[in-house]
This record gives structure tokens, sequence and C-alpha cells, in this order.
């Protein structure tokens, strides 16, 4: 009925995550993360220090955001949400760090490895937002770590990732995580 204060539930529901406004955005292979948004106003995980202040606090470089390396996008967005392809430990300088964690590699490389990725990842996302600044939590985080089949570690790897977004946006930059082995990986990446 128009002109009616009643809304149905599924109304309200939907005016409410409206009014919310989920901002969504990141994804590696399976990394989600979000942020709330009031009105204008985007409410950061980090009060104090933004993430783009708290990466150059911490010294870390973003690799130049890597391109694909086949048929698909580094970044897809649907709806409110953006989902980030697959990436690997990219430096710097263009090149990528390889090799097999536990035989080629410590599991001290393989935790750097991992931490090197997310800044890749992180550097695809803010190709595609403009800023760290708009990410706000973690969902889900997949690692995938190039060993041989006596190397149980995989978590203790992956921690490179999963504590690089932690010290970016505080608790929030944790979130569902598998740590997994694989035989191999494309290019050889660790």
């Amino acid at each position: 009925m128009r002109g009616s204060s009643h809304l149905s539930p599924l109304t309200s529901h939907a005016r409410l995550l409206a009014t919310l406004g989920w901002s969504l955005v990141l994804c590696v292979a399976q990394v989600f993360l979000w942020k709330r948004r009031y009105g204008s106003q985007f409410i950061t995980p980090q009060a104090i220090m933004s993430a783009e202040q708290r990466l150059q606090e911490l010294n870390y470089q973003l690799p130049p955001a890597p391109k694909p390396a086949g048929v698909y996008k580094p970044v897809v967005q649907v709806g409110n949400q953006l989902y980030v392809s697959g990436h690997g430990p990219l430096k710097s300088d263009g090149t990528l760090v390889t090799g097999k964690v536990g035989s080629d590699l410590s599991q001290q490389e393989g935790f750097v490895a991992a931490l090197q990725t997310g800044l890749a990842i992180l550097a695809s996302l803010k190709a595609h937002l403009g800023s760290l600044d708009r990410v706000g939590r973690t969902i889900k985080l997949l690692g995938m770590v190039n060993c041989g089949p006596d190397f149980t570690q995989h978590p203790a790897v992956i921690n490179g990732c999963s504590e690089l977004f932690r010290e970016l946006y505080g608790e929030d930059g944790v979130g569902a995580r598998s740590a997994v082995g694989m035989g191999s990986l494309p290019g050889n990446i660790a």
C-alpha cells in the first residue's frame, strides 16, 4: 500500500542493509574483506591510523599490481563484494619467490613468501579500489603452500599473510582460514 509506514520483514531487512551499506573488498582465491558504511562516511577498523599509513609505518612496499597470467581478472566485483584471484609471492622488483617449502626454502622463508603474497593481494586491491582504507574486514583466506609430502607446517607458513592483514586492520584483518600443502603451484612459486 502506497504511503503506508508498515514494512514487511523482508522490506525492513532490505532497508536495514541498504542503510548499513556493505562495501566488500577482498578475496585471494578465497579472501573477503568488508567494511560498513554509514551514509557517505566510511568507518575504518583502525580509528587512529589508516591502513595506508600503517603500511608505511611498518615499512612494507607494495609490489606492482600483478597482471593476469591467463584468461581471468585479478579482481571481480559482484554487488558489494570483490573477489581476488589467486596471487603469488610477487616482490617489488617484479620477481617471484620460488621453490618448495621444506626442501628448497625454510619454513621462515615460506612465511616471508606468504607475507609477500599478502602484499601482492593488497596491491591488486589498491589498484581496484584506489585506497586500502576502503578495506574493513577479512572474511576468508585460502593459503596454498608449495611443499613436499613430508612438510606439515602449512598454517605456520600462511601466518605470514594472516599476520600482515592483522597488522594493517587489527582483529578485523583476521578471518576464517584454510592452509593446505600443494604438490606444485604455477611457476613453482612458494
